[in-house]
Order: C-alpha cells, then structure tokens, then sequence
C-alpha cells in the first residue's frame, strides 16, 4: 500500500528547473542605480547588468563557460542589456505620460521567464510587470493581449496591444530563447545546478509533552516535502508541516511536527517521518525512537541533555538576488521578520534554560 503511495507522492517532486529575468527601472530617485538586469537560473542569481556599470557579468563561475561556445557572449550580452534599457525606459516614459505622472520618483519592475519540466519536457511560461510595488500588468500569450492587474493599467494596455512588433517579441522569447537558454546554462552549470543532495534528518524535542520534530536540512534542490506515517499510512491529523526555507549555503531545510498526545509508548516504532526529494527515488525515512530524539530537557535522575544543534536555528538567511522582484520584496520583508522572530526566540530559550534551571 505505501509503495503505491510512494508512487504518487513522487509524481508530485517532478524536476522542475527555471529561468527569470528582473528588470529594475527607476526615475526620480538620487544615487540609485536607474536600470538593473538580474538573470537567475534555479534560484541561482548568474548574471548582473545595471546601467552605472554598462557591463553584463557573471556571478558564478560556471557562468564563464559559455564562452566556450560563444566567445563574444559577453560583449553581445552587454550590447543587449544596453538596447533593453533603452527600450524599457523608452516604454516606461511612454506609459508615465498616458498615466500624467511624468514628475516625482518611479519604479517600474519586470519579472518574466519559464519553467521547463525535466521529465516531460513541458515548458510555462510567466511574465509580470510592476509599477510602484504593486502587480500592473501582465502578457497573456494564448491570446497575445496583455492584461491590466491594476485600474492604472488600462490606459497602458491601449498602448501596448497595439505594438505588435513587441508582442512578437515577448512570444518569442518566453516560448524559444528563454527554454533553451535555460537548458544551455543548465548543462553548463550541472554540476552545481542538478545535483541531488540528500539532507541530514533529526528528530527535535523541548519537552517530553511538546510535539517532536522531524528537522531535514542540506537538502538540494527545494522541491522537496516532507511527511509522518503510521505503519504504511500517511498522517494528516496531529501533523503540522513547515514551509521550505533556504540554507546560507544554498541548500535548504523544512520540519514535520507530530503530536504525540494519542501515540501510546508502544506504538512509537509504527510512526516514521519520510522525507522525498524531487529526482530521487530513495526516501529517508525515520522511525519515531526516544533513544534519538535530541532534547535539552532533564531526565527522571536530573541528568541535563544538551543535544540541540544551535545550526538547527540559525541557517535562515534569504538570498540576496530576489530583492530585485517587486512582490518578492514584501516575502523577502515578512520571512527576514520571522526569522528573525525565530531567533530571538530560540535566544531567550536557551537563556532561561541555562539561568533558571
């Protein structure tokens, strides 16, 4: 029964990879940069452009293998970046008179790339464009007609539905060149970008009333999930999961809570936590034991067990490259404060356990 479960959880973690583009474009604003171009692949910022320096330039050395292939990529690439700011600034100044706002500080944002499914080839595509922070307008390339996401937009729709020459351009880009740009740097940066790295799992204790933890970190790429079972069966009750966060390193960590209020101290080896990882067909799996379960709290004989990792609690630093993305700016603004939270937290833990006890 589990293995055909197992086969079904699975086709969830498909391996997917991605390409996004950023573009910043800012008026009005003094000592900030007026354009900035981000290209990031699998959550891996790869290249860097803005208009102070007028160079396109790698962020990873993997990167500079393209020039293998193209030994004036990166000529050609700066040439490009240059054109598209011209471009966008040319649209944005456009778009800024229809909307009579010609005057004051702008920032206008795009964020557009593709999804390419590893195992079915399938590609999605999306595209977003952002005026002061909030979502403005997007393309819809089914019926290559952009939509508003904002009343302000409309004016700028009329605008941009009739430019045909740049909804070719859009399709084209989102359906060819991102797809196999995407593949192109995947295969440069392979061995980085499609590892599989299994995490190290623990299971996390305060109390001996508290919920225990399943706790995988390490672990690469993000599609993974994680999940308790009850002999062959996955629990959804008395289970709380916790979101995907990223590591320092570029790995990244999650938890699977389980209460355990109704598990009688017989049935502890039923339970297991099962951690799956997307490309990889091996689970690991954890059987729910009292002899690992790391604690800091004192046993019947007054022992003191300070087991915890401290690097359990303080991995969650976000990456720097998506603070470009105007909606990812508030996720950026509310995970920096949770964490944060988080640690101040574990600090006045730790601080009462080592003072009052």
């Amino acid at each position: 029964m589990f293995s055909d479960l197992k086969s079904v959880l699975h086709l969830f973690l498909t391996v997917l990879h991605s390409r996004n583009v950023f573009y910043t474009l800012t008026s009005g604003l003094p000592n900030v940069t007026e354009f900035v171009a981000v290209y990031v692949v699998d959550g891996v910022q790869i290249i860097h452009y803005d208009s102070n320096t007028e160079r396109a330039v790698p962020k990873q050395d993997w990167v500079n293998n393209v020039t293998e292939d193209d030994p004036d990529y990166w000529e050609e690439r700066t040439e490009r970046m240059i054109d598209n700011h011209s471009s966008f600034k040319a649209i944005v100044e456009s778009g800024l008179q229809r909307l009579n706002s010609t005057g004051g500080r702008h920032v206008v944002q795009g964020s557009f790339g593709c999804d390419w499914d590893e195992e079915t080839d399938e590609v999605n595509t999306f595209n977003t464009f952002g005026y002061e922070g909030e979502d403005f307008i997007s393309l819809d390339l089914k019926t290559q007609t952009w939509i508003t996401l904002s009343q302000q937009a409309v004016v700028i729709k009329e605008m941009l539905d009739v430019d045909k020459p740049r909804l070719t351009y859009f399709k084209n880009y989102l359906t060819h060149e991102c797809p196999d740009g995407l593949k192109k740097f995947l295969n440069y940066g392979k061995s980085s970008l499609m590892r599989k790295d299994l995490p190290s799992v623990s299971l996390l204790q305060k109390t001996p009333s508290s919920p225990v933890t399943c706790h995988a970190t390490g672990f690469y790429p993000d599609r993974a999930q994680m999940f308790w079972k009850k002999d062959e069966e996955e629990l959804h009750e008395d289970v709380v999961r916790g979101e995907i966060l990223p590591n320092h390193d570029g790995s990244f960590q999650m938890s699977a809570d389980l209460n355990l209020s109704g598990i009688k101290d017989e049935d502890w080896g039923r339970y297991s936590c099962v951690f799956q990882l997307a490309g990889v067909q091996e689970d690991v799996i954890t059987t729910l034991d009292k002899r690992v379960i790391l604690t800091n709290w004192r046993s019947v004989k007054g022992e003191r067990h300070i087991k915890l990792n401290f690097s359990h609690f303080f991995t969650f630093k976000h990456l720097e490259y998506k603070t470009p993305s105007y909606n990812q700016s508030q996720k950026y603004k509310h995970f920096k404060e949770k964490s944060e939270n988080m640690q101040i937290k574990c600090l006045i833990f730790f601080f009462f356990f080592f003072f009052f006890l």
